[in-house]
């Protein structure tokens, strides 16, 4: 994962203090979604998935210690930083116990949050996914089989090229989730920067021939500006 493509949940009553930190953090290319209230970050994070969570301990109603226990309750992983006034040992404790990755206690500076919440977001990248140890993907119709190198979609095999098949890898292990063209040249091309090639758009383009084109449901879909979700 790159530090500027990351999606983060934001628990902040502090309307000023939201938006300092909401802003900093979209400057630094992330999406953010800020809330006010717990019971709706709550609601977002159990149907979004987000690459780190900021909460803030001190919320009035549902604060988010008791929005990450409930998380942590359903099987939810994302790692959580804790933002807090509260800076003794037993406060720090009952947020870890709580499944807090990591506090940081008010008042703060921005790069010292920037700093914590990258660490969070490169953790969670390096964690083994769900699909790690699968030899078959399955989103819908479409499989991957890893051991036979096999595509099929309703049922009809699909052949594709080395990075064809390395880059629907990819996509089928993040479904829904938003994946750059940078995260893919790095990721799928080794590449660390290019922005002159078009190797990206071509592969994609002829992926899409191959498993979209022949049938009525596209999977791969373009975010202008942004990059490239798989899943319908």
């Amino acid at each position: 994962m790159l530090w500027g493509d990351m999606r983060i949940l934001l628990l902040e009553d502090d309307a000023q203090l939201g938006s300092w930190i909401t802003n900093g953090l979209r400057e630094e290319g992330h999406v953010v979604d800020h809330f006010e209230d717990g019971k709706e970050a709550l609601i977002a994070a159990m149907g979004q998935d987000y690459d780190v969570l900021v909460l803030d301990r001190m919320v009035p109603g549902l604060d988010g210690l008791a929005v990450l226990r409930s998380l942590r309750a359903s099987k939810n992983t994302t790692p959580a930083l804790f933002l807090t006034a509260l800076g003794e040992v037993d406060a720090r404790i009952e947020g870890f116990n709580a499944g807090g990755d990591d506090y940081l206690t008010k008042p703060f500076a921005f790069v010292e949050l920037s700093a914590r919440v990258a660490a969070l977001g490169r953790r969670r990248e390096s964690a083994p996914s769900a699909t790690e140890n699968q030899s078959v993907l399955q989103h819908g119709d479409l499989s991957l089989d890893l051991l036979a190198r096999k595509c099929k979609r309703q049922g009809q095999e699909i052949e594709l090229m080395a990075k064809e098949f390395k880059l629907l890898e990819y996509f089928m292990r993040r479904p829904g989730r938003l994946v750059t063209r940078t995260m893919l040249l790095e990721q799928v091309w080794d590449m660390s920067f290019d922005p002159t090639t078009s190797v990206v758009e071509t592969h994609i383009s002829r992926l899409r021939t191959k498993i979209d084109k022949p049938f009525e449901d596209q999977l791969i879909r373009t975010r202008r500006g942004e990059g490239y979700v798989f899943g319908q």
